[in-house]
């Protein structure tokens, strides 16, 4: 079987198979990736421990911080404590629970991302309601700008060495003082 053809068959069944752990797997949630296929991952009771990602998952799918996984006790490890035998979605959570197989300690975590997801609703309304009103500062408000969160923000404010250069400035008739496309003063002779 080609990489190709294996990789489909494993998305597919991934993606497509509702799976309910059996009475010696556990569901967990992963904290971390350790390196070599093994992550940190933590059980509803609060038990943490590291489990290694099977071979026929690896470079087929990805995991990362907070997924939820189906976990194989592994009896005789040391150090790595489980495998990962099943990977859960979103479809697979909400299936998990309307049976009733969900752990108790990750319970208060579907209600905070379903509060999250009320926080961002009531926010898009208040947005669509100020668009509605069609403010004439809306031509000047940057908030629907894309934000990148990998880059620092960075605040320019006037200081008062501007202030006093200004001032000398005013002073002095050959040189002319324009502005910036960000609002800081530029002097030209």
């Amino acid at each position: 079987m080609s990489k190709a053809t294996k990789r489909k068959h494993v998305v597919k069944e991934v993606l497509e198979d509702c799976v309910a752990p059996t009475e010696d797997q556990h569901i967990m949630r992963v904290l971390g990736s350790n390196g070599n296929n093994l992550h940190e991952a933590v059980t509803g009771s609060g038990e943490r421990f590291l489990v290694s990602m099977p071979p026929k998952y690896r470079k087929n799918i990805w995991i990362k911080r907070g997924d939820f996984v189906i976990v194989d006790p592994i009896k005789e490890g040391g150090k790595v404590k489980g495998e990962i035998s099943f990977i859960l979605y979103r479809d697979h959570i909400q299936y998990l629970r309307k049976i009733g197989v969900w752990p108790e300690g990750f319970q208060e975590d579907g209600a905070s991302s379903e509060r999250n997801g009320e926080k961002l609703k009531e926010r898009s309304e208040r947005k669509t309601e100020e668009e509605e009103e069609g403010d004439s500062d809306s031509e000047n408000d940057d908030s629907d700008l894309f934000v990148n969160t990998n880059r620092a923000t960075v605040l320019y404010s006037e200081s008062e060495e501007e202030t006093d250069e200004d001032e000398e400035g005013d002073n002095n008739g050959d040189e002319k003082e324009e502005d910036d496309d960000e609002g800081r003063a530029l002097k030209t002779a």
